[in-house]
């Protein structure tokens, strides 16, 4: 299930505050952050965002 869009634009990575863009993860959807240093990846569970850095899933 996608998030809405209005939701979307405001949402932000917790740690460096780029934008999110939403994916499909190995398990489940993701929000990933778009910041160049960053690349976080949160994940979206039962249709709501894990906006905690503890647990997103750091890039490969």
């Amino acid at each position: 299930m996608p998030l809405e869009a209005g939701l979307l634009e405001i949402l932000v990575c917790p740690a460096c505050h780029a934008p999110l863009r939403e994916e499909t993860g190995p398990d489940h959807p993701e929000l990933v952050c778009t910041g160049s240093g960053c690349g976080l990846a949160y994940p979206v569970k039962d249709g709501i965002p894990v906006l905690l850095v503890d647990e997103a899933r750091r890039p490969a």
